[in-house]
């Protein structure tokens, strides 16, 4: 059986995790679980990172002795860990015998290979990073990542000879483009080794606290010496070979951008020094934002992920930082957007799906289906596109390209069922075998995608599995065996009826601490006013209908007229797309009239944003990739002073879809992305009102 071991940084215990820190759990977990889904041999370790000094210094501060304190921490995180449902295989402390064997084998190893000298170090010291500082590391002489000076220090050291491994770090990354992703790290890497390396320090003097030295009991080893060697440490370096002749190299670390450096430069010379093989791949993702400012515990930007999940599960949080943050790139996190998410995603998509299925298959076959002799219809071919694309995202890392692709394959069974109307079949008793078909696929659609997604969303899969009639342990599924279309004729399932997986927030929740209770319905939102230069479209079109979570109780039909995606039938749009908000009223310029058949050449279509990036040298124009419902395609837009390209990733937009390409700071725009002007003209993006009902592609007249 083929082997994956996956790391991800360990943590200081100086202070309780947050959102930011989960971030990076999360995402490990959901690669980790994917490699068990696909059958390989998975060992998953995090861990925590003890000897530093701001944790003896938190020590000191609450009067407990430094190993008690992280103790307790060793206790905190691994309640947060557990209650985000990380499924970790080993978990290490550097306070461990284990690590302290390994650190002083890689030390000594070091020192055998003469790479290691004494001499005195004086420079810039960040006490938060733990880490030393050269001038054009800081911004306005503060440290970039806690924006505080550092401390100016001299001691007597122990130096590693890092420069010396300049030349061999670079024949590496040529040899090997893939050992760090995403390219804009590994570019950022290539820029500092070609500007040269200097000796860095691997001890400090005058403390304790910490893993002494091998040749100088006096000193201990620096903490990020120390850290990054508990990634071989854990897998018994110095002290059990065959452990660590089975696991290492490691195949994947998952780490934040800005610790890279660390990583993808120290830890492999180090390595090489020592003569261990590097790890194959370093991942180094983006950061969660709030309020736009990086979470960080010394600054005090942070959320409690306990605090999130609490209001809404774990699962839901799993799924937004996921999906909403494109692996590699920073991402931002809002209560609202939080909610707005969940309500789209999980209430009114994946959620009413389940709902529906229920209601049908009770209503017209008694809970038990059964596939009759004709072959599947179009959400056969649907499923294997979802299940190709997201294994494809997924092995890549483009983890929310894949989530994407496994909610794209919900997309296509809520839009068959809008399609064929099982509710008509099934009145006409000469088409039970087409309602058969009809219910029997549509349910084998969300057993597949409740598959791909059990490593985002583990608990809720295991029932939406059990509720389609197949449940089971979710760590026994096996992607090769379990994601086919299997639809023979005469099996037979059971489905199960239940409460909503996902009732629907009130549109008007407020306060932090507000959690999803029982079912909930959203009441209309009140007109808003029109965007200046967006043309009324009648007061139909302006209307919205109340959207709802079904339940038990509602009437023969009502699930029938919730269907997923027939093309919007309104021009308007409100500022941002969502409940409530308040466009700035003004009248439409007296303009020439044109006639249907020439405003019927203008093909208006949704699409949904894949990808986006600020253009070079340009402070106006963002470059979009665009999912339009038959594929992905290139789109510029002049949107940058307004919208951060990262927070355009998954949201819906209206665009032209049969201009002619054109050329934007030579970027070729196959379409124009719409957008109204608020009252200080600036681009406000027009969005369909209910992203799930006219999904990419759908067209808008």
């Amino acid at each position: 059986m083929s082997k994956f071991y996956i790391t991800t940084a360990i943590d200081y215990v100086n202070s309780r995790p947050h959102l930011g820190t989960a971030y990076e759990k999360i995402a490990a977990d959901v690669i980790a679980r994917y490699q068990r889904l696909c059958g390989v041999d998975t060992r998953f370790m995090m861990g925590n990172d003890e000897h530093s000094q701001n944790v003896f210094q938190r020590a000191r501060e609450l009067g407990v002795e430094p190993l008690a304190f992280c103790d307790g921490m060793e206790r905190t995180f691994r309640d947060v860990w557990a209650r985000l449902d990380i499924s970790f295989d080993d978990f290490i402390r550097t306070t461990e015998a284990r690590h302290r064997t390994g650190v002083t084998a890689l030390a000594s190893r070091l020192a055998d290979a003469g790479d290691v000298y004494e001499g005195f170090f004086e420079g810039w010291y960040c006490v938060s990073c733990e880490a030393f500082k050269t001038e054009k590391d800081l911004e306005d002489g503060n440290c970039p990542v806690h924006g505080r000076p550092p401390q100016w220090i001299k001691e007597k050291n122990h130096f590693f000879r890092l420069s010396k491994y300049r030349q061999r770090l670079l024949d590496h990354y040529a040899a090997h483009p893939e050992f760090l992703e995403p390219e804009i790290r590994r570019n950022e890497m290539l820029r500092l080794l070609e500007s040269g390396l200097d000796d860095i320090s691997m001890s400090r003097t005058g403390q304790a606290w910490g893993i002494p030295v091998p040749s100088d009991p006096g000193s201990v080893v620096y903490v990020w010496f120390d850290a990054l060697i508990n990634y071989i440490s854990g897998v018994g370096y110095g002290a059990d070979e065959e452990l660590f002749r089975i696991w290492w190299p490691a195949d994947l670390h998952v780490i934040g951008k800005d610790i890279t450096r660390f990583h993808c430069v120290i830890w492999p010379a180090m390595l090489m020094s020592a003569g261990v093989p590097l790890p194959r791949r370093v991942f180094g993702h983006g950061w969660v934002h709030w309020q736009g400012q990086k979470m960080s515990k010394s600054l005090g930007t942070v959320v409690d992920p306990l605090e999130a999940a609490e209001r809404l599960g774990p699962d839901p949080l799993r799924l937004y930082l996921t999906k909403e943050i494109a692996f590699g790139q920073d991402g931002d996190f809002t209560w609202d957007r939080f909610e707005e998410r969940y309500n789209v995603d999980l209430a009114n998509n994946l959620g009413n799906l389940v709902s529906r299925l229920a209601s049908m298959a009770h209503r017209y076959r008694g809970g038990r289906l059964v596939a009759p002799p004709s072959g599947p219809g179009p959400l056969a071919e649907a499923a294997s596109r979802a299940v190709a694309a997201y294994r494809e995202a997924m092995d890549a890392l483009a983890l929310h390209t894949g989530i994407s692709a496994a909610f794209g394959l919900v997309d296509a069974a809520n839009e068959y069922i809008a399609a064929v109307e099982p509710w008509f079949t099934a009145r006409d008793p000469a088409r039970a075998a087409e309602l058969d078909r009809q219910l029997y696929d549509v349910s084998e659609a969300l057993r597949l995608a409740a598959l791909l997604l059990t490593p985002v969303m583990p608990g809720s899969c295991r029932e939406v599995l059990a509720r389609v009639g197949t449940p089971g342990d979710v760590s026994e599924l096996n992607l090769d065996r379990d994601a086919v279309w299997t639809t023979p004729p005469g099996a037979e399932r059971r489905i199960a009826k239940g409460d909503p997986l996902w009732p629907r927030l009130d549109s008007d929740r407020s306060g932090p601490t507000a959690r999803a209770g029982a079912q909930r319905t959203v009441p209309p939102p009140a007109m808003v006013g029109r965007p200046a230069g967006i043309a009324p479209a009648g007061d139909a079109g302006m209307q919205r209908k109340e959207q709802r979570t079904m339940n038990d109780s509602e009437q023969q039909g009502a699930d029938e007229a919730v269907p997923a995606a027939r093309g919007p039938e309104v021009a308007g749009s409100t500022a941002d797309g969502g409940p409530g908000a308040e466009a700035a009223a003004s009248p439409a310029p007296a303009t020439p009239r044109i006639s249907i058949d020439e405003f019927a050449k203008v093909e208006l279509r949704v699409g949904r944003v894949v990808t986006a990036e600020a253009v070079r040298k340009s402070k106006k124009l963002v470059r979009l990739e665009i999912d339009d419902g038959a594929g992905v395609r290139q789109v510029v837009a002049g949107i940058a002073k307004v919208y951060e390209p990262e927070r355009l990733v998954g949201r819906h937009v209206v665009f032209v879809a049969n201009l002619q390409p054109a050329k934007l700071m030579g970027i070729e725009s196959n379409g124009m992305v719409l957008a109204a002007l608020d009252a200080e003209g600036r681009p406000v993006l027009l969005t369909p009102d209910d992203p799930e009902r006219a999904p990419a592609g759908s067209a808008i007249r």
